[in-house]
């Protein structure tokens, strides 16, 4: 029992650094999970889930796969399909269909599976995910018509392929029954899953509507209530407990009235330390014996998803979107597949085996390979493609700016006009709204939330301005910022008067550092104040006849310079450091009324 402890302990180690690599290098975590579980497993045999677990391995695969299809489920919302392009409800409709038409018979004569097996494996791979996605467009930095599809396809198809994968599953298992009742069997599984899928579902919905649940039992409640749901309905029919999850997170993420995003975030990090864990454990399963025996075949089978499925999906989809051949070409190299087909994939495999299908041992190592080549391939060559098609989106010379009060809005309105793009956050609905009326691009929320994480597009982002009135909120998003960002990215804030006068408002060196936008005393309430009696904001350009010296000699005390454009750069004035603007330069400026 000790040695159990510790190999569990030093599996939630291994998915922490692995994460936590994976975040330093900007690249997606399943490649580092995959080394560590074949380094530990076959590579080294000192873990083997089958000998960890022994019986209770396909129950905690087959739960925890039920939290990651459930928690995937609560992110698609109808609203958000249908209001982002008719690209990506086709990516995730007839894309899928193509997708799956061209793997599944590459399956069957590359690699001699049944046409069963051939379909499940079809089915599987048609997933991408958002895990996988999110960090290789930050390297990549394609166009934002681009990202938003890609970002949208990873998050929409996530749900839809793993339905879409238990459904073939579940056809391929009414198959053992007689010709009669193979339809009659998938038709049981289809009507007990999305009927106590639906029920459950619509119950979980109302019981948060009407505040049955205390708030802090909500997500345990939620949680506890799911697996119920999935255990039952294998109860029922046989293996019906995917499609029962995913169907009761669909249903929750849409009912009117019902908040989601709590539970949604302690899924979300249930998720991540259940995808860590399970795909280091999926991976000492590895059989080498296995990949060698795909043989070249796999390589015909790769070829076949990277080269045909992918871009003819693409095509098809494109069908009256207007998207042009060389905006396709990018969608069609980038589409790396990720850890839902993985855990499904084995969570399949196990199943299979037990039910008499021998060729299922192919399938757990064939996923993985495709995973491993899609990953690696397009990780490594997307942002050669994306700047040899000028789908490449320039330097990284955008703003945040955390708050989005008035002075934010003019800065930001001023930033648009010399063709820089800013994103104005804030949890302040009325100053969004304002925002919005400006044509100013917003996120409404936390910005270092995990919804934010999925849908803030931060690829054209080099400097984040932290200056909004949330004291408590500030520092954690600065500091989130210093690690969610390049290097060389800028996060700075607004100097506050009271952390030099108040011993209880001290604040560490380091963060201290940071607050030294603009200049001395511009806090948050100076401008404001400022705004209010009607201050501006306006663009200087420096020449040879009007230099920065005439600049201070004939706004004095009344310009506060905030930003400086020049050729290939844009910066912030700050009071860590003295610039010397020179001819060619354009400064922004907050010019204040006469007194």
């Amino acid at each position: 029992m000790e040695n159990l402890s510790v190999i569990l302990v030093v599996v939630g180690l291994l998915s922490i650094a692995c994460q936590y690599l994976a975040y330093r290098i900007k690249l997606p975590a399943i490649l580092f999970l995959l080394l560590a579980g074949i380094i530990v497993g076959p590579g080294t045999n000192l873990i083997n889930a089958d000998e960890l677990f022994g019986e209770l391995l396909f129950p905690v695969v087959s739960l925890s796969v039920a939290i990651i299809l459930f928690e995937g489920a609560l992110t698609l919302k109808f609203s958000d399909i249908s209001g982002h392009g008719k690209m990506v409800r086709n990516l995730c409709s007839i894309g899928v269909l193509v997708t799956w038409l061209v793997a599944t018979p590459a399956a069957h004569f590359a690699l001699g599976l049944s046409w069963e097996l051939s379909a499940l494996f079809g089915a599987i791979v048609t997933v991408t995910g958002p895990t996988v996605i999110v960090p290789m467009l930050r390297t990549v930095r394609p166009s934002t018509k681009i990202a938003n599809i890609l970002r949208w396809e990873g998050i929409v198809i996530d749900p839809i392929g793993a339905l879409f994968a238990v459904l073939v599953f579940e056809f391929v298992l009414a198959q053992q029954n007689a010709l009669l009742h193979t339809f009659q069997a998938f038709g049981i599984t289809l009507l007990v899953g999305c009927g106590i899928g639906g029920l459950s579902g619509y119950l979980m919905g109302v019981a948060l509507r009407r505040n049955w649940i205390p708030h802090y039992l909500q997500n345990t409640a939620v949680l506890t209530l799911m697996l119920a749901a999935f255990a039952f309905s294998n109860v029922f029919a046989h293996e019906s407990g995917l499609l029962t999850v995913t169907i009761a997170g669909m249903i929750l993420a849409n009912m009117k009235n019902v908040n989601v995003d709590g539970i949604l975030e302690f899924k979300e990090t249930l998720s991540v330390l259940l995808i860590s864990a399970l795909f280091i454990l999926l991976a000492t399963r590895l059989d080498f014996g296995g990949v060698q025996a795909v043989g070249w075949g796999a390589v015909i089978v790769i070829a076949a998803i990277m080269f045909i499925a992918r871009p003819l999906s693409v095509a098809v989809s494109s069908i009256g979107t207007g998207l042009s051949f060389r905006e396709q070409a990018l969608l069609a190299w980038i589409a790396p597949r990720g850890i839902v087909a993985a855990a499904v994939s084995a969570l399949f495999s196990i199943k299979l085996e037990a039910a008499g299908y021998e060729e299922a041992s192919l399938v757990v190592p064939m996923v993985f390979l495709v995973i491993i080549a899609t990953v690696v391939i397009q990780s490594l060559t997307a942002s050669t493609v994306a700047q040899w098609l000028g789908l490449r989106s320039p330097e990284q010379h955008g703003f945040l700016l955390f708050g989005a009060h008035h002075f934010s809005r003019e800065l930001a309105l001023e930033l648009n006009k010399n063709d820089i793009q800013v994103i104005l956050a804030d949890t302040n609905w009325d100053a969004i709204r304002l925002a919005r009326m400006q044509n100013i691009h917003t996120y409404f929320g936390n910005p270092m939330s995990d919804h934010a994480e999925r849908h803030l597009d931060l690829s054209t982002i080099g400097s984040v301005l932290v200056i909004s009135p949330y004291r408590q909120l500030n520092p954690l998003v600065t500091h989130h910022f210093e690690h969610e960002l390049d290097k060389d990215a800028t996060v700075l804030g607004l100097g506050t008067n009271e952390s030099s006068v108040r011993e209880s408002h001290q604040v560490s060196e380091n963060y201290a550092q940071k607050l030294c936008l603009f200049g001395d005393g511009v806090t948050y309430a100076f401008l404001a104040n400022a705004m209010k009696r009607g201050a501006s904001i306006k663009t200087t350009r420096l020449s040879a006849e009007f230099t920065f010296a005439d600049y201070q000699s004939e706004w004095g005390a009344n310009a506060i310079p905030l930003v400086y454009i020049r050729e290939g750069d844009v910066g912030v004035f700050t009071t860590r450091q003295s610039l010397s603007p020179q001819s060619g330069w354009k400064i922004i400026s907050l010019i204040l009324p006469e007194e």
